[in-house]
């Protein structure tokens, strides 16, 4: 029982440790905004919850209301983003309040569901720290 045991938590030390390691890839303001005003076609998937949203967002953004992305309802919510990639095959933009353990969260369900990690970005600074709020829209 003892083995098990240690084994078990040998096991949950080990997937921590590999997340600690996990990389991604972040988009800077600057190159985010060159993007959207090029109309470089991309998936914009906002994780913001419903009052974010509402309070500002991309036009053309996704809205999921996955964050904080820690419960499978919550990664439930990110599959129409995994459909709309597979049928169009765009970048995808993580957009999270902060961009932190909510987009990462999301980066990797996203991955994990066939996204390839070339295509996967997260903006730096989330919505919060995006310096063009001219850009961003207002209400639903």
């Amino acid at each position: 029982m003892r083995k098990i045991v240690l084994l078990a938590l040998s096991f949950v030390c080990l997937l921590n440790v590999a997340a600690i390691f996990e990389t991604f890839n972040f988009v800077e303001p600057d190159q985010f905004k060159e993007w959207l005003v090029s109309g470089k076609p991309m998936l914009l998937v906002d994780i913001q919850e419903k009052a974010g949203f509402a309070a500002a967002h991309f036009p053309a953004s996704m809205e999921t209301n996955a964050f904080p992305v820690e419960t499978a309802a919550e990664r439930a919510r990110l599959d129409p983003a995994v459909e709309a990639y597979k049928k169009n095959g765009h970048e995808v933009i993580v957009l999270c309040p902060r961009g932190g353990g909510g987009a990462k969260r999301t980066y990797s369900y996203l991955k994990s569901q066939g996204v390839p990690e070339e295509k996967l970005f997260i903006l730096s600074g989330g919505v919060e720290k995006w310096p063009y709020r001219e850009m961003l829209q207002t209400g639903k």
